[in-house]
């Protein structure tokens, strides 16, 4: 059975990009060029095994504060767990768990180049959508009705067939999403360097405001938005808009709420919406995204890295917990990004059994990696250290 179609006309929700004549396009460029000179700046210092290993962390930071913006708070280190298979007794704990799983699994897809088409092509945003539901638990697959409380399931990767509100606005008919995601698609696929990381932001409000489907939403949107920067940017998935945007939730809301008004009078754009909510999203959204990577550039200053994980290390040997000479191996893998295992008898200027013994001490920690017994080890970024390693990142446990 077909989903109704209201025949809506395509230009409720123009202008889909900020215009060359509008009065904020200036600052707007202004801003994504200093995004891309960041985003290039802070790639290029970080050596290749730190920046892998760093992404592996931003996976779960992203996942964590993208599902808290929906009112699911899985910390890091429950999520660290579930990625190891180690799933909490507690029934709805595991459902969230399993959610954030399911999250980190879609976005490693996309930073391995999974997407074949532009992140906002309706055949990415259903195959998103699909990837990411059919991996959710079932209790998680049902939303409710909130005027008749009827249980309805969420069908992974199916655009919704029935009439949605959220908040104050009543998305279009169902049966004119594909029209719509379709304009999406026309508006943003000619774009260059400056307009595809506007587009970013731009589509990001525009998906939202057509609803594609029943449940998942917000969260596809955010990873439409993490695609479509990590293309425009080359980010390598080393920092995230999500965690901004859940700091300043409120705002964000307010932002997406102000994007749904009509145009404010004549000089407010030429389209349905108002050109002046959008842009002032955009510049929200974008300047989100410069703090996100001033904050990791922060974090991730060589001397003060090495400082707080050398202070861990210490405070570690002196407790037991890690061999004497633990930091001397650490200290290696931060200034060379890796040690081949037979460097480090001669690192410590001690035997291959107490190399061993420091070696697998290490990577029980979570301290190093290694991808089999013969690899080089690589400084690991495990959520349980974070908050010694790498402060504010996420709260606390």
């Amino acid at each position: 059975m077909s989903a109704r179609d209201d025949g809506e006309s395509i230009g409720l929700f123009e202008p889909l990009m900020i215009s060359e004549s509008s009065s904020a396009r200036g600052e707007l460029n202004d801003l994504a060029l200093d995004l891309a000179a960041r985003a290039a700046a802070f790639r290029a210092s970080l050596p290749a095994s730190i920046a892998s290993a760093l992404a592996d962390l931003i996976r779960s930071m992203n996942c964590y504060y993208s599902n808290l913006i929906e009112g699911h708070n899985t910390h890091p280190v429950d999520i660290e767990r579930a990625l190891q298979g180690d799933y909490s007794a507690d029934p709805e704990k595991r459902d969230l768990q399993l959610e954030a799983k399911a999250h980190i699994t879609v976005q490693r897809w996309i930073d391995e180049d999974g997407l074949t088409g532009p992140a906002y092509a309706p055949e990415s945003l259903l195959e998103i959508h699909k990837r990411f539901c059919e991996l959710l638990p079932e209790d998680l697959l049902f939303v409710e009705n909130p005027e008749t409380r009827e249980k309805l399931r969420v069908e992974p990767g199916e655009l919704r067939t029935r009439d949605v509100v959220v908040g104050r606005h009543v998305a279009i008919s169902p049966g004119a999403v594909p029209g719509f995601l379709k304009r999406i698609e026309e508006a943003y696929k000619k774009s260059g360097r400056i307009e595809a990381i506007l587009a970013s932001a731009c589509a990001h409000h525009r998906v939202l405001w057509v609803h594609p489907f029943l449940d998942g939403n917000g969260r596809v949107a955010r990873l439409m938005s993490y695609a479509m920067l990590r293309d425009a940017l080359n980010t390598g998935g080393l920092w995230s808009v999500a965690r901004g945007l859940a700091r300043h939730e409120a705002a964000y809301k307010r932002h997406l709420q102000a994007c749904d008004e009509p145009r404010r009078g004549d000089r407010d754009g030429r389209g349905n919406l108002s050109e002046s909510a959008l842009a002032e999203f955009t510049k929200f959204f974008l300047s989100l995204c410069i703090d996100q990577i001033d904050f990791m550039e922060g974090l991730m200053k060589p001397d003060r890295l090495r400082d707080r994980i050398m202070i861990w290390a210490e405070g570690e040997m002196r407790a037991g917990n890690l061999p004497p000479k633990s930091d001397i191996v650490l200290k290696s893998a931060l200034y060379q990004g890796e040690v081949a295992r037979g460097d480090v008898a001669g690192i410590l200027g001690a035997s291959e059994r107490s190399a061993r013994r420091i070696t697998s001490a290490l990577i029980d920690s979570g301290a190093l990696k290694s991808e089999s017994s013969r690899a080089p080890l690589l400084l690991a970024f495990p959520a349980k250290l974070a908050g010694r390693w790498m402060p504010g990142l996420f709260p606390e446990e």
